[in-house]
């Protein structure tokens, strides 16, 4: 259901209601007005008939003398005058004004509703003949019923072209506001795509600006993402080739050389003539290159993938990780706190908890020139939450100033990693205070 439709149809039961209110009250007070004014024209008419009966007790007359008066007492509003001789004969005294037209006579069901039961009045008196007459006087509210019906007309028509002025300024009030949600739900849609470039214009009416300011913020920030994402990836791209290439040219230099001379000792050891002293000097020589084979393959293994880390868990594979660059970095010192409940984390979490703290280590050696280095992996219990691993690792380096830092992809691949599972990243930094890198990853 449309908004614009929801709003008509509320202030159409409004207007409803108020109609209905306003016709209950207008019967009510018509009811009471047209009592008021019939009971006031009878006690009129009844307090001058009896001060003419009390001027004229005295002489009797003929009911002639009464016609001009009868008349004129005719003038009161509502009643109907009549005269019932001795013989029952009724003569009746109306006058034009009281004569109302068909067309302007109300509808039946609003006479029903607005008239009540009203008294007649009935009083005798004596003609010159000595006949006593009846003097008739009826109530007669047809011409006051009709001026409410009128007066009622114009309220309901007044309230007809007030509701509709209503619907008008309500409509033309909503559609540049239904314009400008058209073009928000657009302009979505085309964000919705993959367009993050899209901007939304600015509007003049402030929520609409407000809305349209905190999705250009967002659209901003997801495209800021999107192209983060696609370096990353480009860059992972780069970095899985060059990996593939290094690894080739190890290959040919170390493996393929060491091989060969393998194969051309153990030919000529095969074909030479020469004593035991010389085979033996082979053999040695084939030893010495097969020790540095398998130092080389132990190296592109690790480099690949730490078997420890397979065989014997994450705790060991941080200690020899740090043992290999204290001895590469003597000057560095390196301290880790670890428990060994980390060696039953699942084994996508332990890879790139090892990934995260080896670029952390890299980044100190090359930029934060640094005397110490501490590294803590904790385990923490949330209660009914679970638990979650925190790993941090900080340095007394030279720091910087947090808006400072510059997003390289080794950051960028540390939070990737770190939100990959759930987590949390954050780098706590002040200029020559150091930093602080800190991760914390729900566990199942």
């Amino acid at each position: 259901m449309s908004l614009r439709y929801q709003i008509n149809i509320r202030i159409l039961i409004s207007s409803l209601c108020i109609l209905m209110l306003g016709g209950s009250i207008a019967i009510w007070q018509a009811r009471d007005a047209v009592n008021k004014e019939v009971d006031s024209s009878i006690n009129l008419a009844v307090q001058l008939i009896t001060f003419g009966f009390s001027q004229a007790s005295q002489t009797p007359f003929h009911e002639t003398d009464w016609l001009p008066k009868l008349n004129s007492l005719n003038q009161t509003r509502h009643l109907s005058i009549q005269l019932k001789e001795p013989s029952g004969q009724i003569i009746s005294f109306a006058h034009k004004n009281q004569q109302t037209n068909n067309d302007e006579k109300p509808p039946q069901w609003f006479i029903n509703l607005v008239a009540a039961h009203y008294p007649k009045v009935e009083h005798q008196i004596t003609s010159f003949k000595g006949e006593q007459i009846t003097l008739i006087i009826q109530a007669n509210p047809l011409d006051e019923i009709t001026e409410v019906w009128q007066e009622s007309i114009a309220f309901f028509g007044s309230l007809f072209l007030l509701t509709l002025f209503t619907f008008l300024a309500v409509n033309l009030a909503f559609n540049k506001a239904l314009k400008s949600i058209a073009v928000i739900v657009n302009a979505l849609k085309v964000i919705e795509t993959g367009h993050y470039q899209q901007k939304l214009p600015n509007f003049s009416i402030q929520e609409y600006d407000s809305i349209a300011k905190a999705i250009n913020h967002m659209t901003g920030e997801l495209d800021a993402g999107q192209q983060e994402n696609r370096a990353l990836t480009q860059h992972t791209l780069e970095i899985q080739e060059d990996e593939r290439q290094r690894l080739s040219q190890e290959l040919h230099d170390e493996l393929g050389q060491s091989l060969t001379a393998i194969k051309v000792m153990a030919v000529t050891a095969g074909r030479s003539q020469t004593g035991a002293a010389d085979i033996k000097q082979t053999t040695d020589s084939i030893v010495t290159i097969c020790d540095h084979l398998m130092t080389v393959v132990r190296s592109m293994m690790h480099q690949l993938h730490p078997l420890v880390l397979t065989e014997l868990g994450l705790k060991a594979t941080m200690e020899d990780l740090l043992n290999h660059w204290s001895i590469r970095n003597p000057e560095l010192k390196l301290t880790i706190t670890c428990p060994d409940e980390v060696d039953f984390l699942e084994q996508k979490i332990t890879i790139q908890i090892f990934r995260v703290v080896q670029e952390c280590l890299t980044n100190i050696v090359r930029h934060a020139q640094a005397k110490r280095a501490a590294i803590s992996l904790e385990i923490k219990h949330q209660g009914k939450t679970g638990a979650a691993l925190r790993l941090q690792v900080t340095d007394d380096g030279q720091g910087c100033a947090i808006d400072k830092i510059k997003t390289g992809f080794g950051l960028l691949g540390m939070r990737e990693r770190i939100n990959s599972l759930g987590g949390e990243f954050t780098i706590q930094t002040q200029p020559h205070q150091g930093m602080s890198i800190i991760a914390t990853i729900p566990l199942p």
